[in-house]
């Protein structure tokens, strides 16, 4: 039997991603060329959200095409689509032009950490789907699907930002027709992830319909090409302005109609997300839990608990789409890029955790580093035939009843998603906190609801005898002066009680605090100074940046006692994901 490798498992998929570019600056250069007539003597001054200009000015220099940000919102507050707009322009013969013009707009911050993160979260991605893909995973097709889709979901926001910054002199996340197009499409990789891993579950392999399948795959593609329509068509054929609602505002309420609510006291501003818009971000949102959800239960479906370690790689990547919607809540202000940069290292590091999971699973079911090799010198491997024979056998599964009807679960997703668009863009008026930006309340909202997250599957994690691999799980010791049986708070002593994985989860939790804390001391910076610092170039800058820091860390170390906490929580994810158990084994 000839052996088949995993790498050419991608191909199709980071083919049609190259492939279509050509194709789509084609379909984009009217609306690129009307950008450029509009707009190719404005200068946009001031605000730049990701700091893009260095990058920007290596594309039109000629450097290579840069997918970046791999993310969980499509605004993606336009570090993805800026970072590569010189290239994907000079496939529609329109660089020169445009190109001058992202320059101006983008000519204060070019050495903003958020496009740095962004552009390094691409390839932990491509490596999470190399080892998701691989053949003895026997990973459901229509979810595997999904999470390639992402690619096409990426490559949409660099259209987006090159027709919301050339025509209109705004960010992609301020304008809400092509931030909600392009949001669509993740939400449709969401949908492919929850079909293909629920169905996995209730049919066999044989009771799953082909056919259907790839009809779902189709209409994902299909919507892909709607957005290549609009996109190109929207500035000058079809008339969109900046604030265009997304799908014409559908929905939402009217300008009396709002006046008249009893709780409104403030006006919305113009750059506020539409219904439509708020309805695809919350529907993303409430899609990703499902799916952490259902790939948790997958994992005892097919009794490999390592599926469980890839609902715990997810957790960044949902906390970085909070932060988008936290960014939304404040209507986009400038004075909290931090978020932004928040977004974008939740990004690179849910990227790099879903990798690893990834490959924890295919270890699990044969992957080994021969198989990075494409060209074996051999025709046939002894493992080869193994991997091949256990990929074609029926994927052993504990089929599960169906608890709800795929009608069902839409129309809770529907009644979510509707509610909490409702709540949040008509109820946050009553408050003044979304006009008055806070950072501390910004960092709240980001920290708090993937926490609440994180301790709904830790409690689950519990419950079934740390992650399914036994009884014996991690037990946290309480925060309190003294318990039952005379626990005086927690301290170093507990950390290291969990061996290896606890003194691991430690230094992960300090190196998170350390990456938090260079974005919140340049957005403290800001607020001081009027500018965003350059740390690479000017040394004052550097300097007092560095004071910001050091001065928060002597604040942090009241906290210490939470940080130990966060750690000991971390552990049980440490020990399963890069430990592989030993801990828990040990405990036992």
């Amino acid at each position: 039997m000839t052996r088949r490798t995993t790498t050419m498992r991608l191909l199709p998929a980071l083919a049609a991603a190259i492939m279509t570019s050509a194709p789509l600056a084609a379909a984009f250069a009217p609306a690129a060329k009307h950008a450029a007539r509009t707009s190719a003597l404005r200068v946009v001054s001031g605000f730049d959200p990701m700091g893009m200009a260095d990058m920007a000015a290596a594309s039109s220099a000629g450097a290579s095409f840069d997918m970046s940000s791999v993310g969980l919102d499509s605004h993606l507050t336009d570090a993805a689509s800026i970072a590569v707009s010189n290239s994907f322009e000079s496939f529609a013969g329109i660089a020169s032009v445009a190109s001058a013009s992202n320059l101006l707009s983008f000519a204060d911050q070019g050495q903003n950490l958020a496009g740095v993160f962004f552009q390094a979260s691409l390839l932990p991605y491509l490596a999470f789907l190399y080892f998701l893909s691989f053949r003895g995973n026997r990973t459901p097709s229509l979810g595997n699907f999904g999470w390639q889709f992402l690619l096409l979901f990426v490559l949409s926001t660099i259209p987006g930002g090159i027709i919301s910054k050339s025509t209109y002199g705004v960010s992609l996340a301020d304008c809400d027709w092509l931030h909600g197009s392009a949001e669509a499409l993740l939400t449709a990789t969401n949908v492919l992830i929850v079909l293909g891993f629920k169905e996995a579950m209730t049919k066999s392999t044989e009771e799953i319909d082909a056919k259907k399948n790839d009809a779902f795959k189709l209409a994902a593609v299909g919507g892909f090409g709607l957005f290549a329509a609009f996109a190109a068509l929207g500035p000058g054929t079809l008339g969109f302005e900046a604030h265009s609602p997304f799908l014409f505002g559908i929905g939402g309420l009217g300008e009396d109609a709002v006046a008249g609510l009893p709780w409104v006291i403030h006006s919305e501003p113009e750059n506020a997300l539409s219904i439509p818009t708020w309805a695809i971000h919350f529907s993303s949102v409430f899609e990703f839990l499902f799916a952490m959800g259902i790939i948790w239960d997958y994992a005892e479906a097919t009794d490999n608990p390592k599926w469980k370690g890839l609902t715990w790689g997810m957790l960044p990547l949902h906390a970085s789409g909070i932060a988008a919607c936290t960014y939304h809540f404040f209507y986009n202000p400038s004075s909290l890029q931090f978020l932004v940069s928040t977004q974008a290292g939740l990004t690179l590091l849910g990227n790099i955790t879903v990798a690893i999971a990834a490959f924890r699973i295919a270890a699990s079911n044969g992957w080994t580093i021969g198989d990075l090799n494409p060209f074996p010198k051999s025709n046939t491997s002894p493992e080869g035939i193994v991997v091949d024979e256990l990929a074609a056998a029926p994927v052993s599964l504990v089929l599960r009843e169906k608890t709800e009807s795929t009608v069902e679960l839409a129309a809770k997703l529907a009644a979510l998603t509707l509610g909490a668009s409702y709540a949040v863009k008509y109820g946050e008026l009553a408050l003044d906190l979304p006009f008055e930006p806070n950072a501390f309340a910004g960092a709240a909202i980001v920290a708090g609801i993937p926490a609440l997250t994180a301790f709904q599957f830790y409690n689950r994690s519990q419950k079934e005898g740390g992650e399914g691999e036994g009884e014996g799980g991690f037990s946290i010791p309480g925060f309190g002066g003294g318990g039952e049986d005379g626990e005086q708070g927690l301290s170093m002593a507990d950390v290291k009680k969990y061996g290896v994985a606890g003194t691991l989860a430690y230094v992960i939790t300090e190196l998170a605090f350390w990456a938090v804390a260079f974005p919140v001391a340049s957005t403290a910076y800001y607020n001081t100074a009027g500018h965003w610092p350059d740390v690479i170039n000017d040394s004052s800058d550097r300097t007092t940046v560095l004071g910001f820091i050091f001065a928060g860390a002597n604040v942090a170390r009241l906290l210490v006692p939470l940080r130990l906490g966060a750690a000991l929580a971390l552990a049980p994810w440490v020990d399963e994901n890069i430990l592989g158990g030993e801990a828990g084994k040990e405990e036992q």
